[in-house]
């Protein structure tokens, strides 16, 4: 029997870490050192969770409605424009973007969670988009020549055959926003790029590296908890992962 794509990348990662983790093992000098931050990690690292979970709900709360509507037939001359509008949020630096949200919305987690939410929507948008366009035209056929209206054609037939691609569009963003969140700190948001930053400027690579690591583990972590999700939610038809 054929191990799903998740389970394969999982028993990967954990083999890559074991292996990380014996070669740290045998430089106790450095995993002292690393170890010495383990309070301040711990404390950023909520953070850090805190500044995903708000921004990253916020964007898909956002993001999977306007793909919704922009979907629909009487928006299609609109749909173009506005993912084009989207576009400005990826293509303009993150920290400029924070940098615009800090002068708007002053310092602090607000300004944070704003700058994070746009530069984490359009993938979503663009997913829920194209994956509602996608849904075989002969499914929505035989819904409705059965009798369905609109929205519930929507609910029962395209939403679900369309839930893949929309949670691929989850994972990229929030893999975004996992990296992007230590950058947040530059705008007094807290979260792990205070250890990062901190490091930089003070040239102590081993602050820098608890910053590092913890970041990169969750943007690991994330991205296995929403493929889970993906796996536990979309319908085994249309899931290639259950196929």
């Amino acid at each position: 029997m054929k191990k799903p794509a998740f389970t394969r990348f999982a028993y990967g990662l954990a083999l890559v870490l074991m292996f990380a983790l014996g070669s740290l093992a045998e430089q106790t000098g450095m995993l002292e050192e690393l170890f010495s931050y383990r309070e301040d990690v711990v404390y950023l690292v909520g953070q850090h969770i805190e500044l995903v979970l708000i921004s990253g709900s916020l964007a898909i709360l956002i993001g999977v409605p306007l793909g919704t509507v922009l979907s629909r037939p009487r928006f299609a001359r609109l749909a173009e424009t506005a993912m084009q509008t989207l576009n400005i949020g990826t293509t303009i630096p993150t920290l400029a973007i924070l940098a615009l949200s800090m002068s708007l919305l002053g310092i602090g987690m607000l300004p944070a969670v704003f700058g994070l939410c746009i530069a984490s929507l359009l993938p979503i948008v663009r997913n829920t988009y194209t994956g509602l366009l996608e849904v075989p035209a002969h499914l929505k056929e035989a819904a409705s020549g059965i009798g369905m209206t609109p929205l519930q054609m929507l609910f029962r037939v395209e939403l679900p055959n369309a839930l893949f691609v929309i949670f691929a569009g989850i994972r990229t963003a929030l893999a975004i926003n996992v990296g992007t969140v230590p950058l947040a700190f530059l705008i007094g948001g807290g979260g792990l790029g205070e250890l990062i930053f901190t490091g930089i400027d003070l040239d102590e690579p081993f602050m820098m590296l608890a910053g590092a690591i913890p970041t990169a583990v969750l943007a690991i972590i994330v991205d296995i908890l929403i493929a889970l999700l993906a796996f536990l939610i979309v319908p085994k038809g249309v899931n290639p992962l259950r196929a």
